[in-house]
């Protein structure tokens, strides 16, 4: 396990910033069903992302900097995640409760506590966080309130310097949903996400600040004037999101996410909300030529830097995905899993790396 964390912490230091990305949404549903959908980006080599199946009373411990294990724990619920480069790295998932949480990349903001190497029967390392969470607890009441029971260390440290971490959202079933940062050597920030986005730096509340400036955007469109003797009128559709950024940096991808997921149409129930879910986030997905300035540089086997999209339905319990390699939309329901029998499990996210594609037969 060592090996591959190592290397994952040297990915994580030397990748380009432009590589990395991730947009999550929340949508809310007539029947006040809650929707948790992101995107996943990473362009600097393959995740090899697989579904992690867990069982009620999987036994778990977390690896520390110095190669010693800290907290030990047992799992109170079962979930259902997608890791990222090695198999105990949950990046999102939900459990059998419906509490969902998440990681997004936190690039030169996220700053944990100096590690001690004390007190390290209490301390888990931050890529097992979103694990933590998953397996211990319901709500987001509980996990606010067990966050400052333990300590979080980062995952590798190179030569004194720690790896970068993430920011995290947390979202139960009632839809309670918090942001939680760590930030300037260990200060725990934890906000309510009122606007129903995260991506990544700077912090939440300098996203939240940054929407002012575009007060101005409304939906639908706007209407002509006389310019002097000239007709001013709008050249199309959609004048009224003239000035949404369109880049695909953390602040504008805020902006636009926010604008998007609250201005969805009334969401009937499950699949309209997971469909609408997908529709949003097909506007993140970044394609792999932008990210690097020499596109020798580029990885032979990556389509797209968006290397994976999620929606989880946090009431019917129901967790849905599609890839970089596959974009049908493929579904596993958690109230058909018998967590108390079910084996730990690690299953990859694609049979096999081909867009399936059907043809049509014209007679």
């Amino acid at each position: 396990m060592w090996k591959k964390l190592s290397y994952l912490a040297c990915i994580i230091a030397v990748t380009s910033v432009s590589s990395q990305a991730c947009t999550g949404i929340t949508l809310k549903t007539e029947n006040k069903e809650i929707i948790q959908a992101r995107t996943i980006e990473w362009a600097g080599n393959n995740l090899n992302s697989n579904i992690i199946i867990s069982p009620r009373g999987e036994k778990f411990q977390s690896p520390l900097p110095d190669k010693k294990l800290g907290l030990k724990w047992t799992s109170k619920y079962g979930f259902v995640g997608a890791s990222v480069s090695h198999e105990s790295i949950i990046g999102e998932g939900i459990n059998e409760v419906g509490l969902n949480a998440g990681v997004f990349y936190f690039l030169n903001y996220g700053q944990l506590a100096p590690y001690t190497g004390k007190n390290t029967e209490k301390t888990i390392n931050d890529m097992d966080f979103v694990k933590w969470v998953l397996s211990n607890f319901k709500t987001v009441d509980e996990v606010k309130e067990a966050i400052y029971k333990i300590k979080i260390a980062p995952i590798i440290i190179e030569n004194g310097v720690p790896s970068p971490t993430g920011h995290w959202r947390v979202t139960d079933a009632s839809g309670k949903s918090i942001v939680i940062e760590i930030i300037k050597n260990g200060e725990i920030h934890i906000y309510d996400n009122t606007v129903g986005v995260l991506t990544n730096s700077p912090g939440f509340d300098w996203h939240l600040t940054n929407l002012n400036n575009y007060v101005n955007l409304h939906t639908g469109g706007n209407k002509g004037f006389m310019l002097g003797d000239q007709k001013v009128f709008p050249a199309g559709a959609g004048s009224g999101f003239l000035g949404l950024p369109g880049d695909v940096t953390p602040p504008s991808r805020f902006i636009r996410a926010a604008f998007y997921a609250n201005n969805t149409p009334p969401l009937k129930g499950n699949t309209e909300g997971i469909n609408q879910a997908f529709h949003i986030l097909n506007n993140f997905d970044i394609p792999i030529g932008i990210s690097f300035n020499n596109k020798n540089d580029i990885p032979k086997d990556l389509p797209s830097a968006t290397q994976w999209t999620t929606a989880i339905n946090l009431n019917e319990h129901k967790f849905y995905y599609k890839t970089m390699n596959n974009q049908n939309i493929r579904m596993i329901d958690l109230n058909k899993i018998d967590f108390s029998k079910v084996k730990y499990q690690v299953m990859p996210l694609d049979k096999n790396n081909k867009q399936e594609i059907e043809e049509l037969i014209i007679k």
